[in-house]
């Protein structure tokens, strides 16, 4: 079975034990995002949400990034837990990565603390990190999460596993 839980060993989280509805948490790790290279982002006033089969998405302050290299998209996404998402192109010169990072202008009650924080898809930068561990995006175009050592799936995204 292709959605068999791994167990998790000391100091790891299954993503099998998140909760759905997903939860929001606040989260003090540092958080970096480089594309072109330059630093996007770099925080340690990240939230992170956990989302049963899913790696964590980290939500991070704009006051944390680079907001110069990102321009508003007309694309718009809605998720039945946090509202509408608009979505942001990354440029740094000749450099464009379409589409690579979200926000909620407006989320739902229980998202509220990440009202304008952003998201960035891993896959589309040069380097995204948690505590300096680069992590591994999530499978699929979609749902963005951040996989590092400390987190074990099945996750959510490859192709053959949307009706999980």
């Amino acid at each position: 079975m292709k959605n068999r839980r791994t167990a998790p060993q000391a100091g790891q989280e299954s993503v099998w034990d998140y909760p759905r509805p997903p939860r929001l948490e606040a989260s003090s790790k540092h958080i970096r995002v480089e594309f072109a290279g330059k630093i996007i982002a770099d925080t340690r006033r990240a939230f992170r949400v956990l989302e049963t089969s899913h790696p964590p998405v980290y939500y991070l302050p704009a006051e944390d990034i680079r907001m110069e290299h990102l321009k508003e998209t007309s694309r718009s996404t809605f998720c039945e837990w946090k509202g509408r998402a608009r979505y942001f192109t990354v440029a740094v010169g000749q450099c464009i990565a379409e589409r690579s990072a979200w926000s909620y202008p407006r989320p739902t009650v229980s998202f509220q603390s990440i009202k304008d924080y952003l998201a960035f898809y891993a896959e589309q930068m040069d380097l995204c990190s948690v505590d300096g561990e680069a992590v591994q995006p999530q499978e699929g175009n979609f749902y963005g999460g951040w996989i590092t050592s400390d987190i074990v799936g099945p996750f959510k995204g490859a192709p053959g596993n949307w009706d999980w």
